[in-house]
Order: structure tokens, then C-alpha cells, then sequence
């Protein structure tokens, strides 16, 4: 049996937290052995969290530690292209938060670096291992909604209220919600039906006051199939998170996969013998036709588990399974974003 993977996390904020540092543990074919921050109340945090892990100031300290095999960057969206190139050129493989990078030509560079090292390089698009997602990809491939026309993703929150201090809603690059819940809905989309014929959005400002988009709808055209994808921050009631229709019926999921809120609320998933199970109340409902009968089923949601991202990752390391998120694919969700942007600008469809 091979040794786990000696880990480092960069950075101790919600994404490292909450969303990367309770994944990587032996369990997984991982070990954390380095956190940084550069925050004292997130490093007396991360010593009570995780107390067999060595906390430093900066990231650069984990990059330059040779006994460090994987770097994992949960830190601000625009320093994940530096931290990901130093990080690989250090030897190291990467996981790196999502948006892979701001832009896609970083992305083509990072490609290029982890090929020329050798090295394994991810995004983590942890949402390709949510229960309802898992569901709805059977669901898409069984074939029980006949030819596929449309499919619908939302992602609604309700706060009317700016956080001035949150790096995600200041004028940056890489700022706003198409770069912070964008990826995860287009990332599912791509990993469904490939990319796109051509992208139309529209990116607003809806809150007053407001300094980055907080409000979108990106429609993409393929062949056959209609993917419209929306977020925004003032849908006080949310409608349903999945909506399919085609020739033989629809498919309707509300309720988000359960990980994200068990995780905030400090949950420990190897402790939790019901990490990842959907409430049966939000089970989604299929509505479809058999031998001229119309039928209405409730189809019970997988269990979701971001842990198999990590593990996957262990195992690509160690060579024993390919990876899961190849960088190909979390480079091409970030070009669909440049190109919704694109497209809300000058008002028009842009075809790839």
C-alpha cells in the first residue's frame, strides 16, 4: 500500500476551511501536513482543526518544502494562476479552487507548464460529485425522457445586502457571481454535452450600491438541446434547482445537495453516517410517458460525496485511475465565462 500524499493548503479562508481542508485526510490517500494563512485568527482556527498540521505565514513556504507532493490552493481567484505556476514549476501537483483562473490564456499556460513537468494538474469542481447532479446525468443517459430539448440549472440565494469587506464582491478581476457560481453550473453543463455551439447572457448589477455582477442567465445552444443557466443574489423563493424537458416528459429537482450547508455547519464527513443524503421531501419528480400511460415517479437522489474528488486526485497521483476534472475541461468553463461576459457587453450571440 502506497503512503498518502504529503498535502499543503494554501490559504485558510471559507474555500480552505470549509470546502478543501476536511477532504484531504488520510482516508482519502491524502495527509495534511502544511496550512498557511497569513491571518492569525484563521491560524488559531486551523491549530484547533487540525492539530498534527504545521501552520506557516505564506504560501511560498509550502511551495519551497520538499516534502510537500500536492499544493492545494483555496486562496483568492486572482492569485490562483501564480500560485498554481510556481507551485508546478516547484515540482509540485496542484488542485487548484475554481475558477481554474481568471482568464482562459492563463489557463492554456498552466496546461502547457503541467505538461511540460509532468505533473497532475485539477480544479476543484466539486459540484460534478453532488447528489442531484449524479441523478440527473443517470437520468440524461437512461434515456427516460426521450430526446432531450432543454435543460435548466439554477443556483438562487437571497441576500439583498452588500459585504463591503468580501473580496468577491470588489471590483476585481475574477469578481462577481458568474466567476463565483458560474463555474459549477457550466462545469456541469460541459461535462453533460461538451461545449457549445454558441453562448448569449446576460451579466447585471442588480443590488444597488453594488460593484460586480450579482445576477446572471447564460443560455447555450447545442445541436439538439437548449442549457440555460442561471444565479443571482435577490430570489427571495427559489425555484427548482433542476428542470429538464424532452419528448417523452420533465424532470424537476428543488433543493440543493446537502454537503455545502452540513459543511458550513461543521459537520465532519468521514463522522457522519448520512453525509450526502438529500431529504426524501426534495426527492425530484419525473413526469414521463410508457405504453400510453402517463406516469409520475419520484426518483430517489444519489448520495453525493465531494471526498471522491480528492480521492481521485490521490489516485491520479499515485497512478492508480485517471483523473476525473482534467484542466482541459475546467479551462474550457472559463472561456464560456469570457464568452458570456463577452456576449452581455455587446448584446449579441457568440458563436465559438
Amino acid at each position: 500500500m502506497q503512503p498518502p500524499v504529503n498535502t499543503g493548503l494554501i490559504g485558510y479562508g471559507m474555500a480552505g476551511k470549509i470546502f478543501l481542508a476536511p477532504f484531504i485526510h488520510p482516508v482519502n490517500g491524502l495527509h495534511l501536513q502544511v496550512i498557511s494563512t497569513s491571518k492569525p485568527d484563521a491560524a488559531e482556527a486551523a491549530r484547533k482543526a487540525y492539530p498534527d498540521a504545521h501552520i506557516v505565514s505564506s504560501g511560498e513556504a509550502i511551495i519551497a518544502d520538499p516534502s510537500i507532493e500536492l499544493v492545494v490552493i483555496g486562496t483568492p481567484n486572482t492569485s490562483h494562476f501564480s500560485l498554481a505556476k510556481a507551485a508546478m514549476e516547484a515540482g509540485k501537483h496542484v488542485l487548484v479552487e475554481k475558477p481554474f483562473t481568471v482568464t482562459s490564456a492563463e489557463a492554456d499556460e498552466l496546461i502547457r507548464i503541467a505538461a511540460r513537468t509532468g505533473r497532475i494538474l485539477t480544479v476543484h469542481h466539486n459540484r460534478r460529485f453532488d447528489g442531484d447532479y449524479a441523478t440527473v446525468k443517470k437520468l440524461v443517459a437512461s434515456g427516460a425522457l426521450g430526446r432531450l430539448a432543454e435543460m435548466r440549472i439554477s443556483y438562487d440565494r437571497f441576500r439583498p445586502a452588500l459585504r463591503p469587506a468580501a473580496w468577491r464582491e470588489a471590483d476585481l478581476p475574477g469578481s462577481g457571481i458568474l466567476y463565483d457560481l458560474g463555474p459549477h453550473l457550466v462545469d456541469q453543463a460541459l461535462d453533460l454535452f461538451g461545449m457549445p455551439l454558441s453562448v448569449q447572457a446576460d451579466v447585471l448589477i442588480q443590488r444597488p450600491g453594488g460593484r460586480v455582477d450579482d445576477r446572471f442567465e447564460v443560455v447555450l445552444h447545442y445541436p439538439d438541446v437548449r442549457v440555460v443557466l442561471s444565479a443571482g443574489m435577490l430570489i427571495k423563493e427559489a425555484g427548482p434547482h433542476f428542470v429538464l424537458h424532452g419528448d417523452n416528459g420533465c424532470f424537476i429537482k428543488y433543493g440543493m445537495d446537502p454537503q455545502e450547508n452540513r459543511l458550513k455547519a461543521d459537520a465532519v464527513p468521514q463522522n457522519d453516517p448520512d453525509w450526502g443524503k438529500d431529504d426524501p421531501s426534495l426527492y425530484g419528480k419525473l413526469y414521463n410517458s410508457w405504453q400510453g400511460m402517463e406516469m409520475r415517479s419520484e426518483i430517489a437522489t444519489d448520495i453525493g460525496d465531494y471526498g471522491n474528488l480528492f480521492a481521485n486526485v490521490a489516485a491520479a497521483i499515485r497512478k492508480q485511475a485517471p483523473l476525473i476534472v482534467q484542466p482541459e475541461q475546467a479551462r474550457n468553463t472559463v472561456r464560456i465565462i469570457e464568452l458570456a461576459m463577452q456576449s452581455s457587453k455587446e448584446g449579441r450571440t457568440i458563436r465559438l
